[in-house]
Protein backbone atom coordinates (compact mmCIF):
# COMPACT_ATOMS: atom_id res chain seq x y z
CA UNK A 1 0.00 0.00 0.00
CA UNK A 2 1.22 3.50 -0.88
CA UNK A 3 0.20 6.96 0.30
CA UNK A 4 -0.12 10.28 -1.49
CA UNK A 5 -1.83 13.44 -0.35
CA UNK A 6 -4.34 15.72 -2.01
CA UNK A 7 -1.70 18.28 -3.01
CA UNK A 8 0.45 15.60 -4.65
CA UNK A 9 -2.56 14.65 -6.76
CA UNK A 10 -3.32 18.20 -7.87
CA UNK A 11 -5.55 19.19 -4.96
CA UNK A 12 -5.33 21.76 -2.22
CA UNK A 13 -4.81 20.05 1.14
CA UNK A 14 -2.81 17.43 2.98
CA UNK A 15 -5.55 14.76 3.22
CA UNK A 16 -3.91 11.38 2.69
CA UNK A 17 -5.08 8.71 0.29
CA UNK A 18 -3.93 5.10 0.45
CA UNK A 19 -3.99 2.50 -2.30
CA UNK A 20 -2.38 -0.49 -3.91
CA UNK A 21 -2.72 1.12 -7.34
CA UNK A 22 -2.57 4.63 -8.73
CA UNK A 23 -6.16 4.20 -9.93
CA UNK A 24 -7.37 3.50 -6.37
CA UNK A 25 -5.72 6.67 -5.18
CA UNK A 26 -7.05 8.71 -8.09
CA UNK A 27 -10.59 7.49 -7.32
CA UNK A 28 -10.24 8.53 -3.67
CA UNK A 29 -8.90 11.91 -4.73
CA UNK A 30 -11.81 12.42 -7.12
CA UNK A 31 -14.33 11.54 -4.39
CA UNK A 32 -12.62 13.97 -2.01
CA UNK A 33 -12.71 16.71 -4.68
CA UNK A 34 -16.45 16.19 -5.13
CA UNK A 35 -17.00 16.48 -1.37
CA UNK A 36 -14.94 19.67 -1.22
CA UNK A 37 -16.83 21.08 -4.21
CA UNK A 38 -20.14 20.48 -2.42
CA UNK A 39 -18.72 22.32 0.59
CA UNK A 40 -17.65 25.19 -1.71
CA UNK A 41 -14.07 24.97 -0.41
CA UNK A 42 -12.34 27.79 -2.28
CA UNK A 43 -8.86 26.24 -2.36
CA UNK A 44 -10.21 23.02 -3.84
CA UNK A 45 -12.45 24.89 -6.28
CA UNK A 46 -9.36 26.71 -7.58
CA UNK A 47 -7.46 23.40 -7.89
CA UNK A 48 -10.40 21.93 -9.83
CA UNK A 49 -10.51 24.97 -12.12
CA UNK A 50 -6.80 24.53 -12.80
CA UNK A 51 -7.37 20.85 -13.56
CA UNK A 52 -10.25 21.74 -15.90
CA UNK A 53 -7.91 24.01 -17.85
CA UNK A 54 -5.36 21.20 -18.07
CA UNK A 55 -8.02 18.81 -19.37
CA UNK A 56 -8.60 21.07 -22.39
CA UNK A 57 -5.24 19.90 -23.75
CA UNK A 58 -5.24 16.08 -24.00
CA UNK A 59 -1.47 15.92 -24.47
CA UNK A 60 -0.85 18.04 -21.38
CA UNK A 61 -3.34 15.96 -19.40
CA UNK A 62 -1.65 12.71 -20.45
CA UNK A 63 1.72 14.16 -19.49
CA UNK A 64 0.36 15.20 -16.08
CA UNK A 65 -1.14 11.75 -15.44
CA UNK A 66 2.06 10.04 -16.53
CA UNK A 67 4.08 12.18 -14.13
CA UNK A 68 1.70 11.43 -11.23
CA UNK A 69 1.70 7.71 -12.04
CA UNK A 70 5.50 7.74 -12.14
CA UNK A 71 5.56 9.54 -8.79
CA UNK A 72 3.25 6.84 -7.39
CA UNK A 73 5.42 4.08 -8.85
CA UNK A 74 8.55 5.46 -7.16
CA UNK A 75 6.93 5.62 -3.71
CA UNK A 76 7.90 2.99 -1.19
CA UNK A 77 5.17 0.85 0.32
CA UNK A 78 3.83 2.03 3.68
Amino acid sequence: MKTMNCKQLGGACDKKFHGETFEEMADQSKQHAMEMMQQQDQAHLKAMADMSELMKDPAAMNKWFSAKRQQFDTLEDD
